[in-house]
């Protein structure tokens, strides 16, 4: 964690880029696209669906803006980063600012079908080929024996209590809310540095390890981290960071032991929904090829149908699978994964990281993932699926 008087002359010394800096970081806390991206009416739909057999297009409903999408652009290209007199900054600065006008546009067209698919596209990308014959390879394994750590048993106010007890082992707080609007069974509110749990759910006790390594030893580490830096960039998240944040997440979740071949598979049914998207596939389309062709269970079927076709087509999901790839390489090669935790940050800029770091704009990290300390995956086909991804 960088000293106040250290920032104090770190802003004596850049003071165009910390008003820069900080401009931004008032601009971007007012939208994050997961708040927005979220259908209000979720098992209202799921019900109508499910009694249509699976034949009616659910219809969601979407909270509401609370920004003019136009002003909010304008005030972000408003920013004079010729002020910026680092060249490798300034290109920086510049990325970001395209990057989150680009979510702007996300957030604006939420429910407008094509026209959200679209920016979507822009922003998270399509499956590649090789990211769709990776998801094949993972699926024709047969399932693993059920076993009773994956009986989902434990409730909402079961889910808190682990999580509160898990949070002992590092030193930052934890925040925890129940929500009826989101899509998975937990997840961060990076701005509110919140850990948001799904109401009306059961969870298992493989799920809670899972959870608590994903959002915890990850999204909150890195969060934190994030606050600890000089610039607050590195809170609010650099382009492409999802990539960078999901595999270091799903690998957190090998590394302490609860990665199992069904969640690999459940990233690859999210890679096989993203790439139906761009075949034009319905909602009905994706949920009868996660449920009908490859006999997942109707409802784990439609959550991953549903995370695809939120908003109009959400391709963020085929992002684990290559990220979490991009990430186990990166660790077989013995290379450092510090600096991946500095922030919410991408691999994409790794020099960049590098070159604030020798102008002191970057530190080194506060907190680390407990899971990557310890190697507890003891699951042999794992390692051999991992060892095969293209």
């Amino acid at each position: 964690m960088i000293k106040a008087t250290q920032q104090q002359e770190l802003q004596k010394e850049y003071p165009a880029l910390f008003d820069i800096d900080s401009n931004l970081d008032r601009l971007v806390k007012r939208i994050e696209l997961l708040s927005y991206v979220n259908p209000l009416n979720i098992e209202k739909e799921k019900h109508r669906f499910f009694a249509s057999k699976y034949t009616k297009e659910p219809e969601f409903k979407y909270p509401k803006l609370k920004f003019d999408p136009y002003k909010l652009q304008r005030l972000f290209f408003s920013q004079r980063l010729e002020r910026i007199e680092d060249e490798s900054i300034r290109k920086l600065y510049q990325d970001v600012i395209y990057y989150y006008a680009n979510m702007i546009q996300c957030i604006e067209t939420i429910g407008r079908g094509k026209n959200f698919y679209y920016n979507s596209l822009r922003a998270f990308g399509t499956p590649t080929e090789k990211d769709v014959q990776n998801a094949r390879f993972i699926l024709h394994f047969k399932d693993e024996p059920s076993s009773v750590d994956m009986d989902k048993v434990f409730s909402p106010d079961d889910a808190k209590t682990y999580f509160e007890d898990y949070i002992t082992r590092y030193n930052f707080p934890l925040k925890i809310r129940f929500s009826t609007n989101i899509a998975a069974e937990a997840m961060v509110s990076n701005s509110s540095q919140t850990l948001l749990i799904k109401k009306n759910v059961k969870f298992s006790k493989n799920q809670l390890l899972t959870l608590a390594n994903h959002e915890i030893g990850v999204h909150l580490v890195t969060t934190f981290n994030g606050l600890d830096q000089p610039l607050k960039i590195f809170s609010n998240g650099l382009p492409k960071n999802v990539e960078t944040q999901e595999g270091l997440s799903v690998f957190s979740e090998y590394m302490g032991g609860a990665l199992t071949l069904k969640r690999l598979k459940e990233l690859a049914y999210r890679v096989m929904a993203a790439d139906g998207l761009i075949k034009g596939y319905s909602f009905a389309d994706t949920f009868d090829l996660i449920h009908g062709q490859y006999k997942l269970n109707k409802e784990e079927a439609f959550g991953i149908t549903l995370r695809a076709h939120r908003g109009g087509g959400f391709t963020k999901d085929r992002l684990y699978l290559s990220g979490l790839r991009k990430i186990y390489k990166r660790y077989q090669n013995e290379e450092p994964l510090d600096v991946l935790f500095t922030g919410k940050v991408s691999l994409d800029y790794e020099e960049q990281i590098d070159h604030l770091k020798q102008l002191g704009l970057a530190q080194p990290i506060t907190h680390k993932s407990l899971s990557f300390e310890q190697k507890l995956n003891t699951n042999k086909i794992l390692d051999f699926i991992l060892n095969n991804l293209k």
